[in-house]
């Protein structure tokens, strides 16, 4: 047998995309050329890997055992890699995160100065809803996560990095033609609101339900960014972090609403389960945040300590 180091990459994302078109987007080629390697690379077995039935690529039992090996065999060629930055004097690894979707505002200023300053690091970053970001935690699947609600049911080391508030807000020009008290938008106004599982909508929830307010019509969005879009463009109202909003506020598209309780206050948190051995890479990277999340914050969020 000849088959490649590529060729194995390409079967592995076959397989887990279930799809050549998308195996192809994720490995930045040409569908043609992944279909040309994957037809090289099932000549070589007795046994088929996939079939096609109607326009659907299914994977066969042996084509499942296949991608278990070359699973192995990249993980095993990537140690080696590793090893070898090492004896260079390079920090080497992995390191993996998941965040919650509003964490992308947040995380990139806390992660570039690292990667920048360890270029054989491998990194990869989920951003999800903390349904998701906790079931990442729990199956151990990453090495932290960053959340503004900490899981009160998991163990765990917890390093505070900066303060998360959250507004009622609303278009600018919908609330200025808006008629009665400010206690009429919960009752008389479409209210926007995250997918179930999102922080940002438990913290709506709970604060709706506190007040005994009667909630109205209720329009759901399943991505922080789709929702502020729907403010911008004045389909309601709703209650969210200033920190993916700034831009918005600054240019007039959103107002901030004064409201009695508001804003509510939480915190964002980079945490990681007590029971996991941190990688050289991942504990790098919590001694680069111990160390320098202050200069970060001062840095590029000052204006958050201000409002």
């Amino acid at each position: 047998m000849h088959y490649t180091l590529h060729q194995l990459q390409i079967f592995l994302q076959i397989v887990e995309k279930k799809s050549i078109t998308k195996a192809s987007e994720v490995l930045f080629l040409t569908q043609p050329a992944v279909s040309i390697q994957l037809k090289k690379f099932q000549e070589q077995f007795p046994i088929p890997l996939t079939e096609v039935i109607g326009r659907q690529l299914y994977v066969t039992d042996f084509g499942h055992e296949i991608a278990e090996t070359a699973k192995s065999i990249l993980e095993e060629i990537q140690i080696i890699d590793y090893k070898t930055k090492q004896y260079q004097g390079k920090l080497a690894g992995k390191l993996k995160l998941s965040i919650v979707s509003t964490g992308k505002y947040v995380m990139p200023y806390f992660l570039s100065g690292f990667l920048n300053d360890h270029t054989g690091v491998d990194f990869s970053m989920d951003v999800t809803n903390k349904k998701n970001v906790i079931h990442d935690l729990e199956e151990n699947k990453v090495d932290f996560a960053l959340v503004s609600v900490l899981p009160d049911h998991l163990d765990l080391e917890t390093l505070p990095l900066m303060k998360n508030e959250l507004f009622l807000v609303g278009n600018a020009l919908r609330e200025k033609s808006r008629k009665g008290d400010r206690e009429l938008i919960f009752s008389k106004e479409p209210l926007l609101y995250r997918e179930e599982g999102s922080a940002t909508r438990n913290a709506m929830e709970s604060f709706i339900q506190g007040k005994n307010l009667m909630a109205s019509k209720k329009i759901e969005l399943t991505s922080n960014e789709a929702l502020k879009q729907a403010v911008i463009a004045g389909i309601g109202y709703s209650i969210m972090p200033i920190i993916g909003i700034k831009n918005a506020i600054d240019r007039g598209d959103i107002v901030i609403i004064p409201y009695a309780g508001l804003p509510l206050k939480t915190q964002w948190n980079l945490i990681w389960l007590k029971k996991k051995k941190l990688s050289p890479a991942a504990l790098a990277f919590k001694e680069y945040i111990i160390k320098n999340k202050d200069q970060i914050t001062e840095k590029h969020f000052d204006w958050a300590s201000k409002e």
